[in-house]
């Protein structure tokens, strides 16, 4: 299928940013004295937004406790993040200026907060690719609920028989999925091929170029 409009997750997808999440978690975690966690425990929690992450890792704290969980660890990133600007996976830039020349529209839905996805995107100039970028803080509902991907239809007057949804997350292919859209699942983010498989994955690639090779150019 030719899509008309592709909608990528970020954190796993795009760029590899699960250093710079594993370390900003494992500074908060010792800033605020809690329980330690396995980087296995906080990388589960990718793709979900920062409030639920921590709950996932603390299930017993308070909503007080969490909200401050979420305000540690972003004013630790904030305070390294320009040390922190993550690498965009192999094949990424010259697959999005591709789909571009091939008249595809592009989108990104992302967990992260609004302010730090623009930049981590200006930093590695891919901005320009995407007509529409949606932060966990731009929608009233997040993954795996469809709401960004109904959210970027409705703005970029799309549907969804013509969109795909990338991501590296069960929960980016159960969004995508909620929104009726054919979905694909990379497996060298955050996720295992079963794992995204289960979540429904149409397509599952290993690499960023097989998009185009495995996916735009099926004929299926």
């Amino acid at each position: 299928m030719t899509p008309r409009l592709i909608i990528f997750d970020f954190d796993g997808t795009l760029a590899d940013t699960t250093a710079t999440i594993l370390h900003t978690y494992r500074l908060t975690i010792e800033a605020l004295g809690a329980q330690a966690r396995s980087d296995a425990e906080c990388q589960a929690t990718i793709g979900l937004p920062l409030k639920e992450g921590f709950r996932q890792l603390y299930p017993d704290f308070s909503e007080a406790q969490l909200d401050t969980c979420v305000a540690t660890y972003r004013s630790i990133f904030n305070a390294n993040k320009m040390n922190l600007v993550p690498s965009l996976y192999p094949g990424v830039r010259d697959t999005l200026e591709r789909l571009a020349e091939m008249g595809i529209q592009m989108s990104i839905a992302s967990s992260r907060a609004r302010q730090s996805l623009v930049e981590f995107c200006d930093e590695n100039d891919i901005t320009h690719y995407f007509s529409l970028i949606l932060g966990a803080d731009d929608v009233a509902a997040a993954k795996p609920d469809p709401a960004p991907v109904l959210a970027t239809l409705s703005s970029l007057a799309q549907d969804a028989d013509h969109t795909i949804v990338v991501g590296d997350m069960p929960v980016d292919i159960q969004m995508g999925r909620g929104a009726r859209c054919r979905t694909v699942g990379v497996t060298y983010g955050n996720s295992t091929r079963r794992e995204l498989t289960n979540a429904g994955a149409y397509y599952t690639i290993d690499s960023f170029p097989e998009l185009i090779d495995r996916v735009i150019c099926d004929k299926n």
